[in-house]
């Protein structure tokens, strides 16, 4: 089709064939332009849940924990080396005021229950001195808690045993870590939180959610 002007004598003629399929690859390259990062971002990844004031994920882990069948990995409390605060003793450790939320959040624990859980932590003096004030017990020797690069997940696993609920007391990079190995995006996660993975099939386990240390009053299991 084409459209013929006449402006003063002067005749101009367009192609409207033309102007069409002009404005259809437009139309497509609008459509492509809104299509795909819609569909990115549908096929994230779906973020790590945060159990406080998921009543839902709160029974979950309840159910969970009674059957043995959690691993959850607990970030040290406040290190000292990373504030102005004064130091339980020696700056590789804790600060002294991140002493009451360590055992505020072994109280926690300690209501769900720690009859049938295995604990581990670090070497390192801030994982030691959470583990210690806690749920006091410290263990040696788990270089695996620090030393997690790729292989989290994995050393988890197989340290958890059967009917049996695994606490790990670690680091914000082993979470990440872990978090990596399950295919998740990585969350950011305070001194004190708590990851937890119900690894009931061990073959497929799958993430439950976190809850940071302040956060434990608002989670309900009943």
């Amino acid at each position: 089709m084409e459209l013929r002007l006449s402006l003063f004598g002067i005749k101009r003629s367009i192609d409207l064939s033309r102007v069409a399929r002009y404005r259809n690859a437009m139309v497509v390259l609008a459509s492509a332009l809104l299509v795909i990062p819609l569909t990115v971002w549908l096929l994230r990844p779906a973020a790590v849940p945060d159990l406080a004031g998921n009543v839902v994920g709160a029974r979950a882990l309840a159910s969970g924990w009674a059957k043995g069948d959690m691993i959850v990995l607990v970030r040290h409390v406040e290190r000292c080396d990373h504030s102005t605060a004064a130091c339980l003793s020696g700056n590789d450790g804790i600060t002294e005021r991140s002493r009451s939320v360590a055992v505020s959040v072994g109280a926690q624990f300690e209501r769900l229950g720690l009859g049938k859980a295995d604990i581990y932590n670090s070497p390192m003096m801030r994982t030691v001195q959470t583990a210690g004030y806690m749920f006091n017990k410290v263990s040696v020797g788990e270089d695996w808690l620090i030393s997690c690069r790729g292989s989290m997940l994995r050393d988890a696993l197989a340290h958890k045993v059967a009917g049996r609920n695994l606490i790990l007391v670690t680091h914000s990079e082993c979470m990440a870590q872990l978090e990596k190995d399950l295919k998740l995006p990585t969350s950011t996660l305070g001194y004190g939180a708590s990851l937890f993975i119900n690894a009931e099939t061990l073959q497929a386990p799958r993430m439950l959610g976190f809850i940071e240390a302040s956060d434990w009053h608002s989670v309900t299991t009943e």
